[in-house]
């Protein structure tokens, strides 16, 4: 079982992501951390103690971190995760506390704890993992690595017409806090980013056989993940919308799920048309070699990610 640490804003998609790595028998995840992104911070935390207790998982701590990005204020999200957070599913209140330590010191004692072996999936903006690094930059050669929902690469055309930041060209997490994720991004931690190339996919859609075998399933993981379906397609949005995290949970599970290149690049922090776009120098000549190399998702078994995250809420 690969150790893991989640760092999430739950949302939608983040709260899928949640179910998926806990009922993985792959994963063993050691903690859950929040941070303000989709929504504030106050929210966020509250929804993944609501997956925690959906699923009963009263061991895994979930700690409250960052509410608003390193240096700027925090964004307001163009599109509605429902007045939830959770597609308007209304989950209960949560019983469960949240832990006594802030969502960096989470992630720097679990590393600490676990060095080595740990690997971070960042589903959200990375102010969590940048402030970790920060304060504690010896954790950095302890982290076996780092898989994100993070950046658009220009590499098909779902990576700008599924454009999740506020500005033409860039992906949510990145826009939010485009500060972390430089710092995340030239951290030497192996790092596997999941683009919106990737990640905004149309491929990654349910069929309609496959809509209806959640709707008629008894499990209340089935039918947290069909209303959510049934909330962006009514607001004119495709099922991806739900899944984009999950595939970072996934290509922990199975690897072989997503293909990656490696590639320089560099993270947009002043532009008023491009602020936290990535951009990958593809150049054959004249690369800019002070650019952090990293993994960056080209390709992905749409079909077996899909069976996954099914498999996952029927059992």
């Amino acid at each position: 079982m690969k150790k893991v640490i989640i760092d999430c804003d739950p949302g939608m998609d983040d709260s899928l992501a949640l179910i998926l790595a806990i009922k993985s028998p792959a994963l063993q995840v050691e903690a859950v951390t929040t941070v303000a992104g989709n929504y504030p911070i106050d929210v966020t935390s509250t929804n993944a103690l609501k997956v925690m207790e959906l699923l009963g998982k009263i061991d895994i701590p979930v700690a409250k971190g960052m509410g608003k990005p390193l240096v700027r204020a925090l964004a307001s999200d163009p599109f509605s995760h429902g007045s939830d957070g959770q597609a308007e599913y209304h989950l209960p209140a949560p019983k469960l506390e949240l832990s006594s330590l802030h969502g960096a010191d989470m992630i720097i004692e679990m590393v600490k704890k676990n060095e080595g072996d740990i690997h971070i999936l960042a589903l959200g903006p990375l102010t969590n993992v940048a402030l970790a690094m920060m304060i504690a930059p010896e954790i950095k050669p302890m982290i076996s690595s780092i898989t994100a929902i993070a950046g658009s690469y220009g590499l098909n055309r779902y990576a700008t017409a599924n454009a999740t930041g506020d500005n033409p060209q860039s992906e949510w997490n990145v826009y939010v806090d485009p500060e972390a994720a430089e710092i995340v991004f030239n951290s030497g931690v192996p790092l596997y980013a999941i683009g919106l190339d990737v990640a905004t996919h149309f491929d990654v859609n349910f069929t309609e056989t496959e809509l209806a075998e959640l709707k008629q399933s008894q499990n209340c993981e089935a039918d947290f993940l069909h209303n959510m379906i049934q909330f962006v397609l009514g607001r004119g949005f495709e099922s991806y919308c739900v899944l984009i995290d999950s595939m970072a949970v996934a290509a922990v599970i199975e690897p072989s799920l997503i293909q990656y290149v490696k590639g320089k690049v560099g993270i947009e922090t002043k532009g008023e048309l491009t602020l936290g776009m990535t951009i990958l120098d593809t150049r054959h000549h004249h690369t800019w070699e002070h650019l952090p190399e990293i993994n960056v998702a080209y390709e992905a078994d749409y079909r077996r990610f899909l069976r996954m995250v099914m498999d996952a809420v029927l059992a």
